[in-house]
């Protein structure tokens, strides 16, 4: 008898492009030779703003670039020193907390609640004459006590920055997030919702620190050259430099995918939500610990994480069954480059001993969902 055909492994992360529609935009920017900063990445953050409400959308290469800029902006514009403290999560991937490096800032670890996020709690025993701004993770899109951390910022003077690189889509109340942070920062890395190769938005309350941003993710430079070809008449050449920048800008065939992207959020959001409720119905009443979402969101569901015991022997029995999971994340202060700021975060330190990150994306079938189901169940047991 013939072998039957082994099921091909089941990935943590695949990306959904709709191919043609993604081309077809890309020819675009070939055909009118403009594939760098403009043009389309300025109808990208056109649309962005009428699809999130928030102000200010500035399109980048990254969500990484992105979180320096908002501290940098920050730091700059309302005289922040070295060493002035930003109160952070271990919890998160470390770009957020290079970030703060990055601008001569100190983190401040504060640990997390049960949903992996912030926890107001310990954000308010963390908080000193120093402490300038709070960063808000919103990890797998959870919102978490979103709420009681901006109330907290708001009632003491500090700055609130929304790390909303899991949350493209992620909704409260019927407005999308990031609307009453003082800068939101999201991600459209490859194997985000809303997915292009690497590219990411920032979006800031205040105009002026969007001015300053503009300026300092080209480089410092006083207009960008897609402004100065447009305006009309001859190319304009001369613009002024008068600080420090950098080469943060996204560019149009980025811009391209994004904007395709953007038409399938809503939707693609609901099928994650459908794939979450079928793992919560496949694991219902089984003993495995699944991380709570917070009442009255509608997240965007980047992630689905599950806390076990013996989590990396689990990994590797998953992996000969044909099931690649992940770890999101493991606590930055145990990293040797976090040494130096490491604090009391007790259930940050159990939790990343314990995580576990199922495959979720647009190519799982239900069949798919319920079959890592079952191998979960069949090593944890």
């Amino acid at each position: 008898m013939p072998e039957s055909t082994p099921r091909p492994t089941i990935q943590l992360f695949v990306p959904k492009f709709r191919i043609d529609e993604t081309l077809d935009a890309i020819r675009e920017c070939l055909e009118r030779g403009w594939t760098g900063l403009g043009y389309k990445t300025v109808e990208i953050e056109r649309e962005w703003s009428a699809y999130t409400g928030l102000p200010h959308s500035h399109f980048l290469n990254s969500n990484t670039s992105g979180l320096h800029l908002a501290l940098e902006v920050m730091r700059r514009r309302h005289g922040w020193e070295e060493g002035d403290e930003v109160i952070t999560t271990p919890l998160t991937f470390v770009s957020s907390n290079h970030a703060i490096l990055y601008s001569g800032l100190t983190p401040v670890f504060a640990d997390i609640d049960d949903m992996l996020c912030l926890d107001p709690d310990s954000v308010l025993e963390r908080i000193t004459d120093r402490t300038r701004a709070v960063m808000f993770v919103g990890i797998g899109g959870n919102v978490g006590q979103y709420d009681r951390i901006r109330d907290i910022c708001r009632e003491r003077g500090i700055k609130l920055i929304l790390d909303a690189a899991h949350m493209a889509g992620t909704k409260v109340e019927g407005r999308h997030v990031g609307h009453d942070a003082d800068v939101a920062v999201f991600s459209f890395q490859a194997v985000k919702n809303l997915p292009t190769a690497d590219s990411g938005m920032i979006c800031y309350a205040d105009s002026e620190d969007d001015a300053m941003a503009r300026r300092l993710s080209w480089l410092g430079i006083s207009s960008d050259t897609y402004a100065r070809t447009m305006g009309g008449g001859s190319y304009k050449w001369r613009y002024e430099v008068d600080e420090l920048g950098y080469k943060y800008n996204g560019n149009s065939i980025m811009a391209a995918t994004a904007l395709v992207a953007l038409k399938y959020l809503d939707e693609d959001n609901a099928r994650r939500r459908e794939i979450a409720g079928l793992y919560d119905s496949a694991l219902e009443g089984s003993g495995i610990e699944r991380v709570r979402m917070a009442a009255g969101a509608e997240p965007s569901r980047h992630l689905y994480q599950v806390l076990i015991d013996d989590r990396d022997e689990s990994i590797l029995r998953l992996n000969e069954r044909g099931v690649a999971p992940g770890v999101h994340y493991r606590d930055n202060s145990a990293y040797s480059l976090y040494a130096p700021y490491r604090s009391q975060t007790p259930r940050a330190a159990a939790a990343s001993d314990r995580l576990l990150s199922l495959p979720l994306h647009m190519s799982l079938s239900d069949d798919d969902v319920s079959y890592v189901a079952e191998q979960l169940l069949a090593v944890s047991g």
